[in-house]
């Protein structure tokens, strides 16, 4: 088995325990998150050309956190989310991480809006966004001012983020 193999399998299981933590306690435990960016950069390191895979690994490190830190700033999104994709980049590099960012969208766009459906919070969802577009659209409005007075639901997320993974390493290998 190469070392890539090796990278993949601890990926698929750490995204499948924050997953699970994150459906029984809403929350993805840090200590998860650094055994799983131990691990990776241990699994680098030996790989071929350890240079230029830590190189792609730290650019996927970024682009996990660029993506998904603005959703955490106006409160879309909690910090265990971030963390999880930016470490989740590390593993992959920047183009997978990326990838992996657009099918986390779909797959929690689909879950909000089963979520949303089965609680019947629709209409205060629509507010909200609404809300939320009008902050943007109007000038010097600061993100303080953008806070919703109520939320549609939380749900979560890192349930999401590893759909999004295992679709990715899935193609991948298939």
């Amino acid at each position: 088995m190469q070392i890539e193999q090796y990278r993949d399998a601890l990926l698929l299981l750490m995204v499948s325990v924050a997953a699970v933590n994150d459906l029984a306690t809403r929350r993805i435990p840090n200590r998860l998150l650094l055994a799983g960016l131990a691990g990776a950069l241990l699994l680098h390191g030996l790989s071929a050309e350890p240079g230029t895979a830590l190189v792609s690994a730290f650019g996927g490190m970024l682009v996990g956190l660029a993506i998904f830190l603005p959703f955490y700033l106006v409160r879309g999104m909690a910090a265990g989310d971030v963390k999880l994709m930016a470490v989740i980049g590390f593993f992959t590099g920047p183009a997978e991480a990326f990838q992996i960012a657009i099918i986390t969208w779909c797959a929690g766009g689909v879950m909000a809006l089963l979520l949303i459906l089965l609680r019947s919070r629709a209409r205060l969802a629509f507010v909200n966004i609404g809300r939320l577009l009008s902050g943007l659209i109007v000038p010097g409005t600061k993100l303080a001012d953008m806070t919703l007075p109520q939320s549609a639901g939380s749900m979560p997320y890192g349930l999401a983020i590893a759909a999004g993974t295992i679709v990715v390493l899935v193609t991948q290998y298939g």
